[in-house]
Protein backbone atom coordinates (compact mmCIF):
# COMPACT_ATOMS: atom_id res chain seq x y z
CA UNK A 1 0.00 0.00 0.00
CA UNK A 2 1.32 3.40 -0.94
CA UNK A 3 -0.16 6.78 -0.13
CA UNK A 4 1.04 9.75 -2.12
CA UNK A 5 0.13 13.14 -0.68
CA UNK A 6 0.51 16.42 -2.49
CA UNK A 7 -0.90 19.92 -2.60
CA UNK A 8 0.98 21.61 0.20
CA UNK A 9 2.66 24.96 -0.17
CA UNK A 10 3.33 28.40 1.24
CA UNK A 11 0.29 30.66 1.54
CA UNK A 12 -0.78 33.72 3.47
CA UNK A 13 -3.23 33.61 6.32
CA UNK A 14 -6.79 33.45 5.08
CA UNK A 15 -5.91 31.57 1.92
CA UNK A 16 -7.01 28.09 0.88
CA UNK A 17 -5.23 24.90 -0.13
CA UNK A 18 -6.44 21.48 -1.18
CA UNK A 19 -4.39 18.46 -0.26
CA UNK A 20 -4.74 15.24 -2.22
CA UNK A 21 -3.80 11.71 -1.28
CA UNK A 22 -3.74 9.02 -3.94
CA UNK A 23 -3.75 5.42 -2.80
CA UNK A 24 -2.37 2.36 -4.53
CA UNK A 25 -2.82 -1.15 -3.23
CA UNK A 26 -5.77 -0.26 -1.06
CA UNK A 27 -9.22 1.02 -1.93
CA UNK A 28 -10.53 4.24 -0.43
CA UNK A 29 -14.12 3.09 -0.95
CA UNK A 30 -14.47 1.64 2.53
CA UNK A 31 -12.86 1.69 5.94
CA UNK A 32 -11.21 4.59 7.68
CA UNK A 33 -8.84 7.12 6.22
CA UNK A 34 -7.79 10.60 7.22
CA UNK A 35 -5.21 13.25 7.86
CA UNK A 36 -2.82 13.97 10.70
CA UNK A 37 -0.33 16.79 11.01
CA UNK A 38 2.83 17.56 12.92
CA UNK A 39 4.33 20.96 13.50
CA UNK A 40 7.97 21.46 14.56
CA UNK A 41 8.38 20.77 18.24
CA UNK A 42 4.83 19.56 18.64
CA UNK A 43 3.10 16.25 18.93
CA UNK A 44 1.45 14.69 15.93
CA UNK A 45 -2.23 15.53 15.97
CA UNK A 46 -5.42 14.36 14.36
CA UNK A 47 -6.94 16.63 11.73
CA UNK A 48 -9.81 14.84 9.99
CA UNK A 49 -11.06 11.41 9.02
CA UNK A 50 -13.71 9.59 7.03
CA UNK A 51 -15.07 6.41 8.54
CA UNK A 52 -16.92 4.32 5.99
CA UNK A 53 -18.53 0.92 6.12
CA UNK A 54 -19.01 0.55 2.39
CA UNK A 55 -22.32 0.43 0.53
CA UNK A 56 -23.48 3.71 1.96
CA UNK A 57 -22.38 7.02 3.36
CA UNK A 58 -19.56 7.44 5.81
CA UNK A 59 -19.11 9.73 8.75
CA UNK A 60 -16.61 12.55 8.91
CA UNK A 61 -14.69 13.66 11.95
CA UNK A 62 -12.69 16.82 12.58
CA UNK A 63 -10.40 18.22 15.19
CA UNK A 64 -12.02 21.16 16.96
CA UNK A 65 -9.23 23.43 15.71
CA UNK A 66 -10.20 22.87 12.05
CA UNK A 67 -13.93 22.30 12.26
CA UNK A 68 -15.79 24.67 9.96
CA UNK A 69 -12.64 25.46 7.97
CA UNK A 70 -11.45 22.08 6.66
CA UNK A 71 -13.43 19.52 4.68
CA UNK A 72 -12.38 15.94 4.08
CA UNK A 73 -13.71 14.03 1.10
CA UNK A 74 -12.87 11.16 -1.19
CA UNK A 75 -13.36 10.19 -4.80
CA UNK A 76 -13.74 6.43 -5.00
CA UNK A 77 -13.40 6.40 -8.77
CA UNK A 78 -10.00 8.06 -8.51
CA UNK A 79 -9.12 6.31 -5.26
CA UNK A 80 -8.10 9.67 -3.91
CA UNK A 81 -8.81 11.50 -0.68
CA UNK A 82 -8.84 15.27 -0.29
CA UNK A 83 -8.53 17.84 2.45
CA UNK A 84 -9.92 21.22 1.50
CA UNK A 85 -8.43 23.81 3.83
CA UNK A 86 -9.99 27.26 3.95
CA UNK A 87 -9.29 30.30 6.10
CA UNK A 88 -5.83 29.01 6.86
CA UNK A 89 -4.07 30.28 9.98
CA UNK A 90 -0.38 30.37 10.88
CA UNK A 91 -1.06 27.68 13.48
CA UNK A 92 -2.06 25.33 10.66
CA UNK A 93 1.58 25.24 9.59
CA UNK A 94 2.73 21.62 9.72
CA UNK A 95 3.56 18.55 7.71
CA UNK A 96 0.30 16.87 6.77
CA UNK A 97 0.14 13.09 6.51
CA UNK A 98 -2.61 11.03 4.93
CA UNK A 99 -3.36 7.75 6.61
CA UNK A 100 -5.44 4.64 6.23
CA UNK A 101 -5.80 1.19 7.72
CA UNK A 102 -5.09 -2.33 6.59
CA UNK A 103 -8.61 -3.36 7.59
CA UNK A 104 -11.47 -2.42 5.27
CA UNK A 105 -13.89 -2.39 8.19
CA UNK A 106 -15.31 0.68 9.81
CA UNK A 107 -13.23 1.90 12.73
CA UNK A 108 -14.79 2.15 16.17
CA UNK A 109 -15.55 5.76 16.96
CA UNK A 110 -13.23 5.91 19.96
CA UNK A 111 -10.23 5.05 17.75
CA UNK A 112 -10.82 7.38 14.81
CA UNK A 113 -8.66 10.18 16.26
CA UNK A 114 -5.82 7.92 17.40
CA UNK A 115 -2.69 7.75 15.27
CA UNK A 116 -1.93 4.16 16.23
CA UNK A 117 -5.23 3.07 14.65
CA UNK A 118 -3.77 3.63 11.20
CA UNK A 119 -1.34 1.25 9.52
CA UNK A 120 -0.31 3.20 6.46
CA UNK A 121 1.10 6.70 6.32
CA UNK A 122 1.95 8.85 3.34
CA UNK A 123 5.22 10.72 3.06
CA UNK A 124 3.74 14.03 4.17
CA UNK A 125 3.27 17.36 2.47
CA UNK A 126 4.38 20.67 3.98
CA UNK A 127 1.85 23.40 4.58
CA UNK A 128 3.19 26.78 5.63
CA UNK A 129 0.89 29.67 6.46
CA UNK A 130 2.44 33.09 6.88
CA UNK A 131 0.86 35.85 8.95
Amino acid sequence: VQLQACGGGLVQAGASLRLSCAASGRTFSTGAMGWFRQAPGREREFVAAINHSGGGGGTTHYADSVKGRFTISRDSAKNTMYLQMNSLKPEDTAIYYCVTRRSLNRLVLSAVRTASSYDYWGQGTQVTVSS
